[in-house]
């Protein structure tokens, strides 16, 4: 991939950061969300973050990859690249919309049919809708064709009965992509529906999981005869384990490299408490500051190469690459931004109505220990890479 851009990428890059300055800017009218919602502070300002998506799609900065086609802007991916670099620098919030926008979005229009783009993809564009993601259960994490939650076809219905668990925004989400096993005779791959539920009905429970922040973004979600329209399977009946395939792809696109400059605005704010507490004088520590700063550098070239992997169809082995890199990297800096805070890192600050109120180091502290572990733990990665990239023996199965 060329990291040069072109005249017409660097208006591009001007017009996106006129709109963030505007917007997020002192005084902007979504100042108050400026640098909120990152890692373990997802539920935070909850309202003013759903208008802030609702900004992006009225200015058509969702779904900007998409065709113009289904409504979007059909931006190349460097002008993703970016809008996320942009997005990042400005403070820009955490996404409420994630997943509407990162996994369910494309999703639908590259597997979609036409009445199901019409359907779901305005709703997206416009950030009115939230979606959540209904894979995980209690005996199918890492090996997600153990999946055991049901769906039976009544007349143009399904009738969904199981449970999820590790439930992103579950508990605001008007929607879920729910993988179902619609034939329980087919072979462990076979037989699985990809189906788009309604959230807001009876047959469904949430039950938040508290994490060792103090709060609860994921879920527990059961369904207990909760319905979905037939002609809302994405890939049709038993064409479900392509299209998640095609999801879990799609998880690790453009964005990546916004996340590592959000990395790097942790870093400086790391590196300023670090000159403030007078620790940068110690050898080690500024050794791990050193480290840190290469340790960026090195992730943004992995990101590039995954996502020129992207544009000529690979993807598996750069993706899991990086995912394995970034993970380990993040965990390292919730250590260091603690190490930094000395004694003061076990003492919560002040009071608030939480549990108990954390510091941004300590958030990143205790939510980094789940990076290894969403989105395709450390383990899966390593096995990845060594059979598809190193061509070892796979790993025997049980």
């Amino acid at each position: 991939m060329d990291l040069r851009f072109s005249p017409e990428q660097e208006a591009f890059r001007l017009d996106a950061r006129a709109f963030l300055e505007d917007r997020l800017g002192p005084g902007g009218p979504f100042a108050d969300v400026h640098g909120r919602g990152g890692p373990g502070d997802e539920h935070e300002l909850f309202e003013e973050r759903w208008a802030w998506e609702q900004e992006l799609g009225a200015h058509g900065w969702i779904g900007l990859g998409w065709p113009t086609s289904v409504g979007a802007r059909g931006a190349t991916l460097l002008e993703q690249v970016v809008f996320y670099e942009e997005y990042a620098r400005a403070g820009g919030p955490g996404r409420i919309g994630i997943v509407s926008e990162g996994l369910i979005g494309p999703t639908i229009v590259h597997f979609g049919s036409s009445e199901q783009q019409a359907k779901f993809l305005p709703g997206i564009l416009r950030g009115t809708e939230i979606w959540c993601q209904g894979y995980s259960e209690p005996n199918a994490g890492s090996d997600l064709a153990n999946l055991a939650t049901r769906a039976d076809r009544d007349g143009d219905e399904w009738v969904i009965h199981g449970q999820k668990v590790w439930t992103s925004l579950a508990h605001w989400a008007q929607w879920c992509f729910v993988l179902c096993r619609t034939d329980r005779d087919a072979p462990k791959h076979k037989g699985i529906s990809y189906v788009l539920c309604p959230m807001d009905q009876p047959g469904i429970e949430i039950r938040p999981i508290v994490q060792i922040t103090g709060n609860s973004e994921f879920n527990e979600v059961f369904f207990d005869g909760a319905r979905a329209r037939v002609d809302d399977t994405i890939g049709g009946p038993e064409g479900g384990w392509k299209v998640a395939m095609g999801t879990l792809a799609f998880e690790r696109g453009a964005s990546t490299l916004g996340q590592q400059l959000a990395f790097e605005n942790e870093l400086t704010v790391i590196t300023a408490a670090a000159k403030a507490n007078g620790t940068d004088q110690d050898g080690a520590t500024r050794q791990r500051l050193a480290d840190a700063w290469i340790a960026l550098r090195i992730m943004r070239m992995n990101a590039m190469r995954s996502l020129s992997a992207l544009e000529t169809g690979g993807m598996s082995r750069e993706s899991s690459i990086h995912k394995l890199y970034w993970a380990n990297f993040h965990r390292s800096l919730g250590e260091l931004a603690v190490d930094i805070a000395g004694p003061n890192a076990m003492i919560a600050d002040g009071l608030a109505d939480e549990p108990y109120p954390l510091n941004a180091a300590q958030r990143l502290f205790l939510y980094s220990r789940a990076d290894t572990i969403y989105g395709g733990s450390n383990q899966v990665q390593r096995n990845i890479i060594g059979e598809r990239a190193l061509g070892l023996p796979q790993e025997p199965k049980v």
